[in-house]
């Protein structure tokens, strides 16, 4: 065999073995295959499941920006649920000098309930806090809330209004040294001004008034002591408000009957003066 067969019959034979290598790998192609789509298809998901991850992580953060809107339905929660207290900080030490003024309450109490200004008795719309020794003492707020109103009066001492929720607010009423202004968050037990004196009620010495109103209607501050916020709101003040029409109707009738007693006897004097002053005119003319 000459040299020129002997390349050709190489080349057959190394062109041989490639192919039957080739044919046997051919066997692997397909598994992986598999095995590299299973793995792209397998990141994939890894990936789609960090990326929802943290994406639900910055919603969860951004509920805790300050303002958002998530936040207030637990603020007015906790603020429905906060009971009032007292407005001084050692209650043990404090007497109520004059009660709030019942309409529901005997004859005897509604007397005890009502302040004497200007030669008339007027109703106690709050309850009069002194302490035992009648020195000066702290005010505190009843409940957390809003400064509404800071007002300097020389007949009522100056008063504090504080709002708690709409249509709801606490008046703090013969004070002095005030520490708040309109605008002020103000929290339950924080001293806002020092007990002082009023021309109002001059015989109640140096004390606070205190007052609770629901929608401008005064009730008794005693009844909603220790009690939250919410009891207040579910309150309804229908009965009171008509027992207190019907007693202000009564006081007028009987004014209105005072009145009529009155000019029953202008009339009957004035009836005996005009007989008298005939009989006398008669006795001169018969002289």
């Amino acid at each position: 065999m000459s040299g020129e067969e002997k390349k050709i019959s190489a080349l057959k034979s190394g062109f041989k073995r490639f192919i039957s290598a080739v044919k046997a790998r051919k066997r692997w192609v397909y598994p992986a295959l598999y095995i590299a789509g299973a793995a792209i298809i397998l990141s994939a998901v890894l990936w789609f499941q960090s990326t929802n991850k943290d994406h639900e992580q910055q919603d969860f953060d951004a509920t805790n920006i300050t303002g958002k809107k998530h936040d207030e339905p637990a603020i007015e929660v906790n603020r429905a649920l906060e009971t009032f207290s007292m407005p001084v900080k050692d209650p043990e030490s404090a007497v109520i000098q004059k009660q709030f003024y019942d309409y529901n309450a005997d004859k005897e109490e509604q007397e005890a309930a009502l302040v004497f200004y200007n030669n008339t008795y007027h109703p106690n719309t709050g309850i009069d806090i002194a302490m035992k020794d009648g020195k000066t003492f702290d005010v505190v707020a009843a409940m957390s809330g809003t400064v509404t109103n800071v007002q300097e009066d020389a007949l009522l001492g100056n008063v504090i209004e504080i709002e708690h929720d709409k249509g709801i607010v606490t008046q703090y009423q013969s004070v002095t040294d005030i520490k708040v202004e309109p605008g002020d968050e103000v929290k339950k037990g924080q001293v806002i001004a020092k007990a002082g004196k009023s021309i109002y009620n001059e015989e109640a010495g140096t004390h606070v008034h205190f007052e609770i109103r629901k929608d401008s209607r005064p009730v008794n501050p005693l009844d909603y002591i220790d009690k939250t916020l919410a009891s207040l709101q579910e309150a309804d003040l229908t009965e009171m408000n008509e027992k207190e029409d019907d007693d202000s109707k009564a006081d007028r009738s009987d004014e209105d009957s005072d009145d009529e007693s009155e000019a029953d006897e202008t009339d009957e004097k004035d009836e005996q003066d005009k007989a008298e002053s005939e009989d006398k005119e008669d006795s001169e003319d018969e002289e």
